[in-house]
C-alpha cells in the first residue's frame, strides 16, 4: 500500500509528459484553415464508425467527411486514402467513408482504401510501408491528428495535418479522457517499436 501513492504520482506525471510531448511535436504541422495548409498528393483520413450505438450519425465521422471534401475541392489533396477497421464482415469503416465521399462529389478513382487500419499506429505506418507514402496530410480531429503526427514523425514520415471540426465537450468527454491514455500508449509503442498487426503487398496510389 505504501508504494501505491508514489506509483500513482509517477503515472500521472508520465501521462502529462507524454501529452505535452505529443502536443509540442504537432506545432507548425497542424492546420485548421484550408487556405493556409500546403498541398500534398494524398490525404490520409483516419477512420471511425459512421453510427453511434444508438443509431445516430457519429459527428466525428461527419466532420471528417466535411474536412476531406473541403481539402479536395480546394485542390489541397489529389487522392484520398481512407484507413479504418474492417475486422468484421458487418463493420467496414473505409467503405462507409468511401460511399459518403462519393455522394459528396469525390470521384471514386481518387479514393483508395486501407482495410487494416485497426489503430492509428497501423494507419500511419501502413501508409508508408504498404502505400509508399512518406509525405501526406492527415485528416481527423485535432486531438487525434496530434497523436498521429507524433507516430508519423517517429516512423520517418513527413506529415502535416488538417483538423476536422471537433465535437462539443459533452458529446466527446469519453473520447477526451480516453485520448490521454491513447497518447501514453503511443509513446510506449514507439519506445518498444511496435509494428502494425498486418502489412501486406505494396499498393501504389497514382
Amino acid at each position: 500500500m505504501k508504494y501505491f501513492f508514489p506509483f500513482s504520482v509517477f503515472m500521472l506525471f508520465f501521462i502529462c509528459c507524454t501529452n505535452n510531448t505529443i502536443k509540442k511535436n504537432a506545432e507548425n504541422h497542424i492546420f485548421s484553415d484550408a487556405e493556409k495548409i500546403q498541398k500534398n498528393k494524398v490525404g490520409l483520413v483516419l477512420g471511425t464508425s459512421k453510427y453511434l450505438k444508438n443509431g445516430t450519425i457519429n459527428l466525428y465521422f461527419k466532420y471528417r467527411i466535411e474536412a476531406t471534401v473541403e481539402l479536395f475541392k480546394n485542390n489541397k489533396i489529389e487522392y484520398i486514402l481512407i484507413s479504418g477497421d474492417n475486422s468484421k464482415v458487418d463493420y467496414d469503416e473505409p467503405t462507409d467513408f468511401k460511399n459518403e465521399l462519393i455522394s459528396q462529389g469525390i470521384p471514386e478513382a481518387c479514393i483508395f482504401l486501407d482495410y487494416a487500419g485497426f489503430r492509428t499506429l497501423d494507419s500511419v505506418v501502413r501508409a508508408k510501408a504498404v502505400f509508399g507514402l512518406t509525405n501526406f496530410t492527415l485528416i481527423s480531429q485535432q486531438f487525434h491528428n496530434e497523436r498521429a503526427l507524433y507516430l508519423a514523425k517517429k516512423n520517418g514520415i513527413n506529415a502535416i495535418a488538417y483538423n476536422a471540426k471537433d465535437v462539443s465537450n459533452k458529446y466527446g468527454i469519453k473520447v477526451t479522457i480516453r485520448e490521454y491514455f491513447a497518447r501514453t500508449k503511443a509513446f510506449i509503442d514507439i519506445l518498444f517499436k511496435v509494428k502494425p498487426k498486418f502489412l501486406g503487398p505494396k499498393i501504389t496510389i497514382t
